[in-house]
């Protein structure tokens, strides 16, 4: 996928969510284990939707392990992975839920800043102060970061720990 910016326009060539097949996320849950360069990774899964992505010290001591965990592995391993198949819920305002959409559509390896995050969303004023911090607040109340590449938006807020959101940029140059 790429992005080409046409004046005010923004066009996108991708395959929208829909058009992946989607990962069946099992039972409810919360899931969790350590990963090779990113720290232990915690999934919370609920109505087959993963819900929240947190990055604690340490895995709680009744937390299962979970296949997504080890897609995540994989991509801590420097497989190149969208995780777009992934069905998330997003319980946010309208207009952040739109901002974490748009971003989940920026490919694996590219960025986005929050000037071309805000042209990109539809709803969102991209010339006003109020449009990039719509864009900012939503970065920071992402709750799947990861699955949210909100690690992709340059000179932005990430919902992940500063170390994790900077391991993963490095893990897509």
């Amino acid at each position: 996928m790429h992005y080409s910016v046409h004046k005010a326009c923004v066009s996108r060539d991708a395959q929208g969510p829909h058009d992946q097949p989607a990962t069946h996320m099992g039972p409810t849950g919360v899931y969790a284990r350590s990963i090779d360069g990113i720290g232990t990774v915690q999934l919370g899964i609920a109505g087959d939707r993963v819900i929240s992505v947190s990055f604690p010290t340490h895995a709680p001591e009744d937390a299962a392990t979970h296949p997504l965990l080890d897609r995540i592995a994989d991509y801590a391993a420097g497989s190149a992975e969208d995780f777009r198949d992934v069905p998330i819920g997003l319980t946010l305002p309208t207009p952040q839920r739109r901002v974490l959409e748009t971003i989940r559509s920026v490919p694996y390896g590219d960025r986005a800043d929050v000037e071309l995050a805000a042209r990109m969303t539809a709803g969102i004023d991209h010339t006003t102060t109020d449009g990039h911090n719509t864009v900012r607040t939503a970065l920071e109340a992402n709750p799947v970061p990861l699955l949210v590449p909100d690690h992709r938006v340059e000179n932005a807020p990430s919902s992940a720990p500063p170390r994790v959101a900077e391991t993963l940029r490095n893990l897509e140059r």
